[in-house]
């Protein structure tokens, strides 16, 4: 069994999508032959484009990343787990594409003028994004598209448990961070922020590495399906 399409969802989703299309239609012949497209880590734009990338690029890449979201599932072997994260899965495309949304809007009040803080309203999207992805990432279930896929989280059911379980948590503080040194407007906070990230993820490898060798029911690693379904809730 494999993720089924909510049409209702779905039509939310391309409403939203069909919206930014219409605003770039709306906006084609007002918009500026030159249009920010780019910022340093400053918040100061560094690069300019054309009406295309100006304003097609992003709901273009809207639309791109919403179906292969769409057809992953199709794509991978450990369909049976699917329907036990149905909805969180259905939350994270949706919550992506509302980031996309948001980065849009942004650009776009920038580009025709409006005195608006791009890197600070960037720096509050990516932070929100974090925190609301951290506090779904314990109801992941194994799979092999979306959440900490190493090769011992996919093969044994309590490293993928732990492993989200503090990788849930540390979203919730790398987005509070992000929000917090987004603030002070500062190049230095930005790179603490991204080193922060690195020093979690590997942290996160090693983790589940150890929670895995210390399972009982493990299964061997590099093994290119996820371990089966399984109430991860019975889990310590």
């Amino acid at each position: 069994m494999t993720f089924r399409i909510h049409w209702k969802r779905e039509s939310w989703m391309l409403a939203i999508i069909a919206s930014m299309f219409l605003y770039a239609s709306a906006a084609w012949q007002a918009a500026p032959d030159s249009m920010p497209v780019h910022w340093n880590l400053a918040g100061k734009v560094d690069r300019y484009g054309g009406r295309i990338e100006g304003l097609l690029l992003l709901p273009l890449i809207a639309l791109g990343l919403h179906l292969l979201l769409l057809v992953l599932p199709k794509l991978d072997p450990s369909k049976a787990n699917h329907p036990s994260f149905d909805e969180t899965y259905g939350f994270v495309r949706l919550l992506t594409l509302l980031f996309l949304v948001a980065i849009y809007a942004v650009t776009q009040l920038a580009a025709f003028g409006f005195n608006v803080d791009v890197g600070l309203l960037v720096g509050l999207a990516v932070g929100g994004l974090f925190i609301l992805l951290g506090r779904i990432m314990g109801k992941l279930r194994p799979n092999g598209f979306v959440g900490i896929r190493t090769p011992w989280t996919l093969s044994s059911h309590q490293s993928w448990k732990k492993t989200h379980r503090i990788g849930g948590w540390l979203f919730l503080f790398q987005g509070a961070l992000m929000i917090v040194l987004g603030c002070t407007k500062s190049t230095i906070a930005l790179w603490a922020f991204l080193i922060t990230m690195l020093v979690s993820s590997v942290a996160l490898v090693v983790y589940s590495y150890i929670i895995w060798r210390s399972d009982p029911h493990k299964a061997s690693p590099f093994n290119a399906t996820p371990v089966a379904p399984k109430d991860l809730e019975d889990l310590p």
